[in-house]
């Protein structure tokens, strides 16, 4: 039986690109399990962070995931530190169900600093210019979606509902881990297929 791993966004743009996202890395870690990852929930950030915000959306998603699953929460940072709020709103989210695994990633400062930090595996892709770099600092970028778009023609602007789930389907993840939220991401996300892996042995 797959493992279910029920996301939590905040973003039009992450409801697609999470997925996307999950499954790669899911056969990037090649660990021949089922795991099983479903539409996300989005709330706004704003209500996300706000008191008993982040505690609705997860016990909507351990319904969904049931005893055996995991949640996974991921939004932007915007500007907070993510060494404060990720703690904070991850304690707000285990309390609510301690009975589930939880995980929280802020990506900072937003999703597409990973894109930035790997753009040149994305050279020509979509709209993006065939002279695009990699950015050395993309986690200290406060506007990275206008950034993407300086790269594209005049006449485009990056879409979230179009460009990242297309973009996440592409980035090089080696090259995205060199941004720590990336790498926070990705090695939460093993953990959750690891975990699965030992439950599917156990059984």
């Amino acid at each position: 039986m797959p493992f279910p791993v029920v996301p939590i966004v905040e973003g039009h743009g992450e409801v697609q690109a999470i997925g996307i996202l999950f499954r790669r890395l899911i056969a990037e870690f090649n660990l021949g399990i089922a795991v099983d990852v479903a539409r996300p929930i989005r709330q706004s950030r704003g209500s996300l962070i706000k008191e008993g915000g982040i505690e609705r959306a997860i016990q909507l998603a351990a319904t969904e995931c049931g005893e055996h699953g995991a949640v996974f929460v991921l939004i932007d940072s915007e500007g907070d530190c993510p060494r404060t709020l990720a703690p904070q709103l991850l304690e707000r989210a285990e309390k609510a169900r301690p009975d589930r695994r939880v995980f929280l990633v802020l990506a900072h400062h937003e999703f597409e600093a990973w894109f930035l930090v790997a753009a040149s595996s994305l050279r020509g892709f979509g709209k993006l210019s065939h002279d695009i770099e990699d950015h050395p600092a993309p986690e200290e970028v406060q506007d990275c979606k206008g950034l993407l778009e300086q790269w594209m023609p005049t006449t485009s602007k990056y879409s979230e509902t179009v460009d990242q789930a297309a973009f996440a389907s592409a980035f090089n993840l080696e090259l995205a881990r060199r941004a720590p939220s990336f790498d926070k991401l990705y090695r939460e996300f093993e953990r959750i297929c690891r975990a699965a892996k030992a439950m599917q042995e156990q059984t």
